[in-house]
């Protein structure tokens, strides 16, 4: 086993470990605010109509003052090797786990709004386990999220990050490489793989960004299914968008209250958690509390909201709009889980994406990494077999 000394020098320039930590101080002052929460009065009978639940976030603040253990996390995110490493003046966290398999595939997992690199652990086993596809997985944290530094000036949109991303794999020793990501993530990889197809094995995504619109020769007719598409995607940013709308003109405004309010921040994410996944016949939901506050915990302890709100107003000013010349070349799988958000038509989708593989799955939403690892992980296998 190399010394700590020689598995510094191993490491490539500007890298260095990284561990988790918190200190007790930042911990106590959580506590102490959860303990002067001031609740609004809800009226009765309104379930999640009117945003996040009163007595469900009540009863979760509760659990997180009371059994939520911030430091069991930690310990699960720190028995992975993590590093910083400087790109282009940007401090970022990331993990970086070698496969098992005689032979690997570089796999670059990014993560969206309002997740973090905290979803992608339940993957990295199936992942990385031995077989005939394993992984050598890299799972950055996007710049102004968790333990990854924010943008110090404005044009940090996920065409920006795409560039960082690329020089990560580079440094890494990983010429080539597949990318895979959801929600914002999607964006950041798709970017990957237009900018740089070359490098890019395949691309699998689980989300298509909302901005997304394929190039359309003069004159072309939507199809009456994308038309039908279009209309229940402006429904669904009518009833549940307004977070979008903040995040993408006014986003500071927000941020003052989510940063000083750990009930609000709560409140503000847990929100999307419980809108965007699938639930049980039950109407139980797929993650533990545990879960959902280690999440929430993370975006308190290292005062991201409002840097991780801010990518959406940076992507507003680049979306996903393809030109004449633009089309994702690369290999690309789709996998739609059953409540995702709104999904364009697989046709309207392959005029911009070079589908080779589209699953529909049976379960899931829109934090497939945490809410259905296994059937993830089994589709990236399925889909990377077919293209090495």
């Amino acid at each position: 086993m190399l010394a700590a000394s020689e598995m510094r020098d191993a490491l490539p320039p500007l890298t260095q470990p990284f561990v988790a930590h918190a200190s007790a101080a930042a911990l106590a002052d959580l506590a102490a605010r959860l303990a002067q929460t001031r609740w609004p009065t809800a009226l009765p009978g309104t379930g999640w109509n009117y945003g996040t639940n009163l007595s469900f976030l009540q009863e979760l603040v509760t659990y997180w003052t009371q059994e939520f253990d911030w430091r069991k996390v930690e310990a699960a995110s720190n028995a992975y090797p993590n590093f910083t490493t400087d790109l282009d003046g940007h401090r970022i966290h990331f993990l970086h786990v070698k496969g098992k398999g005689a032979q690997t595939i570089p796999l670059l997992l990014t993560h969206g709004w309002p997740g973090s690199f905290l979803e992608m652990l339940p993957l990295i086993p199936l992942l990385t386990a031995a077989g005939p596809v394993s992984f050598d997985v890299v799972v950055p944290s996007l710049p102004g999220f968790g333990y990854s530094a924010p943008f110090v000036a404005p044009g940090g949109s996920s065409f920006v990050v795409a560039d960082l991303w690329h020089q990560l794999m580079g440094r890494l020793g990983y010429p080539r490489y597949g990318a895979q990501g959801g929600d914002v993530g999607a964006g950041v990889s798709t970017w990957l793989a237009l900018k740089y197809p070359a490098s890019v094995i395949g691309l699998h995504l689980n989300y298509i960004p909302g901005s997304y619109k394929p190039y359309l020769k003069p004159g072309e007719v939507l199809s009456p299914e994308v038309l039908a598409f279009q209309k229940t995607a402006a429904d669904w940013v009518a009833r549940e968008g307004a977070y979008g709308a903040m995040h993408s003109t006014k986003p500071l405004t927000a941020a003052y209250g989510l940063n000083d309010s750990p009930a609000g921040l709560c409140a503000w994410i847990v929100e999307k958690f419980h809108g965007w996944s699938d639930q049980g016949p039950d109407g139980r939901w797929a993650f533990t509390k545990q879960e959902l506050l280690a999440n929430v915990t993370l975006y308190w302890l290292t005062q991201s909201i409002y840097s991780s709100m801010a990518i959406y107003q940076e992507n507003g000013r680049r979306p996903l709009a393809f030109g004449p010349d633009d089309y994702v070349r690369v290999p690309v799988a789709f996998a739609q889980f059953p409540k995702e958000l709104p999904t364009p038509p697989r046709a309207y989708v392959e005029k911009g994406f070079n589908i080779q593989r589209w699953t529909s799955m049976p379960a899931g939403g829109h934090f497939a990494a945490l809410e259905q690892p296994a059937l993830l992980a089994d589709d990236l296998k399925a889909f990377f077999a077919t293209i090495i």
